[in-house]
């Protein structure tokens, strides 16, 4: 499946489907009440287009989708799951600079 230019929007239907087609996603566990997920909101974008091919950037509104926050335990908001071949990597919790996120990922993806 080819992997979309910018952040998916998951819900609790789709979201286990989504991670089984791609290798790596990063998905971003935001509210819209919360000020810190929209002050992520376009560091997310950015690096969604940046890392196209190579990261597959999601979003899921904990609102929205309460079952799958539930699972995973998410208990702030911004919440940064990565997943690699389904399975869960990484969790970064809170807003961050755009240069330490991209760093945590290049870490992710051995330097690249």
């Amino acid at each position: 499946m080819e992997a979309p230019a910018g952040p998916v929007e998951l819900s609790d239907q789709d979201f286990d489907a989504f991670l089984r087609q791609h290798e790596l996603v990063v998905v971003d566990f935001w509210a819209p009440w919360c000020p810190p997920c929209r002050m992520m909101a376009p560091i997310i974008d950015e690096l969604a287009k940046r890392y196209a091919g190579k990261v597959v950037f999601a979003k899921l509104n904990v609102d929205e989708s309460p079952l799958t926050a539930m699972r995973f335990e998410i208990r702030a908001v911004p919440t940064f799951l990565v997943f690699k071949r389904g399975r869960l990597v990484a969790r970064w919790v809170g807003a961050m600079p755009k240069e330490l996120f991209e760093a945590r990922l290049r870490a992710l993806l051995g330097g690249q």
